[in-house]
């Protein structure tokens, strides 16, 4: 999570830069325009197939065993006092990924005793890819990686160092100068350039990172690499979390077994384009930087990009996407290569996996909602319903009282501005008709409804009438606690 500090007193106005500016973004940006990439077209179709079929399946599973609510974040990490999340999930058993050694330490960016910096070393000839927020304002370590990125290709990246408590936003040169000579000591301690390593921070904005504290523990830091760490560096890039984020699966490339791990914080300040967080993810397989640019690229799409918590977008959104090429698998230069068939899966189920955790540690959250839209012009509009629905104060504050209120979701799918049939509206609760054909549904049973959203996961899902485009968005209520967690996030 990531906020600004409580000294300036106006609120600053920025505008969203939705247009993509140098060769990590354009890549990006060529992702959207499918006309022109029939690849790039047939696997963002599949892609949201997939994430349409599987995401019901994918919050079971990770469902399956919740961590109490009523003790404190373990481990040190998060904010003291916060309860965990009764809607948190138990972090997997991630094996080790070859080529990728982590190391934890406190830099002391908080008051408290707790780990708050997060260093990876990976093996030469390291590929990596990046999705960066699109926020106006942006920060030091996005734009650091960024031009790197660039300027690489995307070849050879051998570091990440991740801080927790400082984002190093809204800085200016300062900032800048501050990423840069982490970035210097680092590229010294492990042989190679200032562009081979990838920065991140989280924490408060407008507060110049002081980068001393970070290159002054990196000799005991270094010490520390292993490979079997992933569940510290879960824990050492947490804000407001209540409990670490972790993601694994193994796909098969041409009969030759590739591992892929990811960890991802992120609990407020989490809305669509991307979403808000951090995220990390490596595998051992053997990716071309552009076929991985592509990929990361287009699952972003349907994953962190389909959960909001807030509405609230930050500066300094970063998911990056690592391949060591350590596994024997062959090296794959297209990313419609039909030996990465079993991969582009099980990327986007990790990738899905990681953005589902967020939603279910959203600040206070409660309950968690998948929300689908049905029946729209196309599948952006259906997004923006789905989207408008899942940030309404109203709705929310609705789901947090366990109040079946349908009448706020309707009143939500005509302030998005898309096109609807009102007469041919409906909206259901799980099985459960609320409203259909614009009106209130024949069958409609308040006792039923009321007893459904009582459930801690459920589902919404409504049909505008207009067309066959459809997309899901997940999200969670909006409690007191939030206010709560928010109101003294500097204190």
């Amino acid at each position: 999570m990531t906020k600004t500090p409580k000294a300036s007193g106006k609120k600053i106005a920025v505008k969203a830069q939705e247009t993509a500016s140098g060769p990590v973004e354009r890549a990006g940006a060529a992702i959207e325009r499918a006309l022109v990439d029939p690849l790039t077209s047939a696997l963002k179709r599949a892609g949201l197939r997939r994430a349409q079929k599987n995401a019901g399946e994918t919050a079971s599973a990770a469902s399956a065993t919740p961590a109490p609510a009523s003790k404190p974040a373990s481990g040190g990490a998060g904010k003291p006092g916060l309860a965990i999340s009764p809607l948190a999930v138990p972090f997997p058993k991630i094996p080790p990924i070859a080529g990728v050694e982590i190391a934890t330490g406190r830099a002391g960016f908080y008051k408290h005793e707790r780990e708050d910096l997060l260093l990876m070393r990976f093996a030469e000839g390291t590929s990596a890819a990046g999705v960066f927020t699109r926020h106006g304002v942006g920060s030091a370590p996005v734009d650091w990686c960024k031009r790197q990125l660039a300027a690489s290709g995307g070849a050879d990246v051998r570091a990440l160092v991740v801080n927790a408590g400082c984002a190093n936003s809204f800085t200016g040169k300062p900032g800048a100068d501050a990423v840069r000579r982490v970035a210097t000591a680092v590229g010294k301690r492990f042989d190679c350039r200032q562009r081979d390593v990838m920065m991140a921070s989280t924490g408060v904005i407008g507060v110049i990172l002081d980068d001393s504290k970070i290159t002054a523990r990196l000799p005991e830091v270094e010490t520390r690499l292993t490979a079997d760490a992933w569940a510290q560096a879960g824990r050492a890039i947490m804000t407001t979390d209540t409990f670490p984020k972790g993601a694994y699966a193994t796909a098969v490339i041409d009969g030759v077994e590739v591992k892929i791990a990811g960890v991802a914080k992120g609990s407020g300040m989490i809305a669509p384009d991307m979403a808000t967080m951090l995220a990390f993810v490596a595998t051992d397989a053997a990716i071309a930087p552009a076929a991985l640019q592509t990929l990361v690229s287009l699952y972003t799409r349907t994953t962190f990009n389909c959960v909001t918590v807030d509405g609230d977008r930050s500066t300094n959104d970063t998911l990056l996407l690592f391949a060591t090429g350590q596994s024997g698998a062959p090296k794959i230069s297209r990313p419609g290569d039909k030996r990465l068939a079993d991969f582009r899966d099980k990327l986007e189920h990790v990738l899905l996996d990681l953005a589902l955790q967020l939603v279910r540690d959203g600040e206070g959250a409660t309950k968690f909602v998948k929300i689908t839209v049905n029946g729209a012009e196309s599948p952006a509009s259906a997004r923006k319903i789905a989207r408008t629905i899942a940030e309404s104060p109203l709705v929310k504050t609705a789901f947090a009282g366990e109040d079946a209120n349908w009448g706020r979701i309707v009143m939500a799918v005509g302030r998005a501005d898309e096109p609807v049939a009102r007469e041919k509206i409906s909206v259901k609760f799980g099985d459960l008709y609320a409203a259909r054909d614009g009106l209130i549904s024949p069958e409609y049973d308040e006792a039923k409804m009321s007893a459904y959203v009582k459930n801690q996961e459920f589902e919404v899902s409504v049909d505008v009438g207009v067309g066959k485009g459809s997309a899901t968005v997940w999200t969670c209520d909006l409690t007191k606690q939030y206010v709560a967690i928010n109101g003294d996030y500097r204190s």
